[in-house]
């Protein structure tokens, strides 16, 4: 027996494997292979007819199966109190989402439920939506505070996203999202609460709860400058930065967030191409959210054709929010990717895996199947990879593996 292979938690056989990695095939596909797990990294990828000895501590044998890494949800507000029902009925009878939100509704109505929930109240809310996503094969999502407006809420929110990592296997990224709208205390002091958000991120930074720092520029919320004035305070502590970006106009969030470098700008259908160049040349990356277009019913589409031409990297991701967003479902978002946006399947996939751990600074470590990289893995009972874009409704998983340790893995 091959001493190096005795070492190995888990050898998969069998497998057909869309890695990812730009091959010069579709979605990096290698069959016929064997992955081996070590320590919850990925240690050894080849051809089945390669493999020395399939001894290893535990063997499962795929039949053909599909692997994928596991998905990426790079862009949620999942910890938050209450829902925004009404509003969906508000909306259908023609009230836009600015009318909604500037009558009091909206983020701020969000606001009121989360202040008003106990940290474990928040803890039980969350928890159905993160099993969701865990169900279609997420394995590390990002997750957004914003809904708290103060430091002790921003921080009760946090708190909450870095239990649900401890609780649940998925790798959980948190972003402070102070600079999301004005809390009603401040509603006739807007520079006195863009420092006050300013002035949270030094105590959240040194209580370890946030990885970045995101911002909502927009009409409705914060001006470029105010968003900047943040971005300035988030990068003095070290922490890198996102952008809600030209959602709902066209403000100059796009080439904000390349001016700081951001880790991503998301949304961004109103994204100039002036804003596309600023993104490529910055390396940041343009994070697509079908689902709020969807429920908003925008008509505006984002620049997907200028990002594709300029080289900017496409993610894709849930925006599971209360309000123009109530999905938990990544499957459904690739659909509607592909089907509003014109994303090919390929696009989809990559969004939500290679190009998706990249807009949370997780490219090197997570989103592809190759050795030395997170050992986050998913297995699909599918004919080929198109399919994960194709169903509504319908999900293929058969299991998931997470740092190498198996969630749902069948008895062997």
């Amino acid at each position: 027996m091959d001493p190096e292979l005795e070492k190995w938690d888990v050898l998969f056989t069998d497998a057909r494997l869309a890695t990812m990695v730009p091959n010069g095939t579709p979605y990096g596909t290698l069959e016929g292979m064997a992955l081996a797990v070590q320590d919850g990294r990925i240690a050894w990828i080849g051809p089945m007819a390669e493999l020395p000895h399939q001894g290893a501590k535990r063997l499962v044998p795929l039949e053909g199966r599909w692997m994928t890494p596991g998905l990426v949800d790079c862009h949620t507000h999942l910890v938050h109190g209450g829902n925004r029902a009404a509003e969906f009925e508000l909306r259908l009878t023609g009230a836009s989402y600015e009318e909604i939100a500037r009558a009091g509704g909206g983020i701020a109505s969000t606001v009121a439920a989360t202040r008003a929930a106990e940290e474990d109240s928040l803890l039980d809310q969350a928890r159905p939506r993160l099993e969701a996503l865990l169900a279609e094969g997420v394995t590390t999502v990002e997750i957004k505070s914003g809904y708290g407006l103060s430091l002790d809420e921003e921080a009760k929110m946090l708190r909450v996203a870095r239990r649900l990592g401890g609780e649940f296997p998925v790798t959980v990224r948190t972003s402070f999202l102070g600079a999301h709208a004005l809390p009603p205390e401040y509603r006739d002091d807007r520079a006195g609460y863009v420092e006050a958000v300013a002035a949270m991120l030094e105590p959240i930074a040194r209580a370890g709860l946030a990885d970045a720092v995101d911002a909502f520029c927009e009409g409705i919320a914060f001006t470029p400058e105010e968003c900047a004035r943040v971005f300035e305070a988030a990068q003095a502590l070290g922490l890198p930065v996102k952008l809600h970006a030209d959602q709902l106009s066209d403000t100059g969030g796009a080439a904000l967030a390349a001016r700081f470098r951001a880790l991503s700008a998301d949304h961004l259908e109103y994204t100039s191409h002036s804003g596309v160049a600023a993104m490529a040349a910055a390396g940041t990356v343009a994070v697509i959210l079908p689902a709020a277009f969807y429920t908003l019913h925008e008509t505006q589409l984002p620049p997907i054709q200028a990002f594709r031409d300029a080289g900017v990297p496409m993610a894709l991701a849930t925006d599971c929010n209360p309000g123009s967003a109530p999905l938990t479902s990544p499957l459904l978002a690739m659909n509607l990717a592909c089907t509003l946006f014109r994303l090919t399947p390929e696009e989809a996939l990559t969004g939500f895996t290679r190009t998706g751990a990249v807009a949370l600074g997780m490219g090197a470590s997570h989103g592809t199947l190759e050795v030395g990289k997170a050992a986050d893995l998913a297995v699909w009972q599918i004919e080929r990879p198109g399919e994960l874009a194709y169903r509504l409704g319908f999900n293929p998983l058969a299991y998931a593996i997470r740092a190498g340790k198996p969630r749902h893995l069948p008895a062997v």
